[in-house]
């Protein structure tokens, strides 16, 4: 499976941005996704995470409230939905899928491909 994620770009904090990852895959529908993050110097954040069927979600409590992870099986890609976007929130976003679990994901580990990344930088 192939990842590409776009989206990512210059915004002012309380801005939105919108991520988007396409998979390869046509069989999308069988993973679960999830979004993960790395500001500079720091480590590999969880962001957020959906199952296969869009039927559960789960963000992390810097993002909640904020942003809003979905897919569109359809489309073979999952989304990220970001307001309220603050300079804390200035990182490389990645995209993973997991193919072996029907849950939500939480941990890198958990994750068999990942996407390249798309930078995200917030100005104050």
């Amino acid at each position: 499976v192939q990842l590409q994620a776009s989206g990512g770009g210059l915004v002012q904090a309380g801005g939105s941005l919108r991520l988007s990852c396409a998979a390869s895959d046509r069989t999308f529908r069988s993973y679960a996704m999830g979004w993960f993050r790395q500001a500079p110097g720091k480590e590999r954040e969880f962001v957020a995470a959906i199952s296969r069927s869009a039927g559960s979600t789960y963000h992390a409590d810097s993002v909640k409230g904020r942003f809003t992870i979905s897919r569109g099986n359809a489309k073979n890609t999952v989304y990220l939905q970001m307001n309220s976007l603050k300079s804390e929130d200035t990182a490389v976003y990645y995209c993973a899928a997991d193919f072996r679990r029907l849950g939500v994901p939480k941990t890198g580990d958990e994750y068999d491909y990942w996407g390249q990344g798309t930078q995200v930088t917030v100005s104050s």
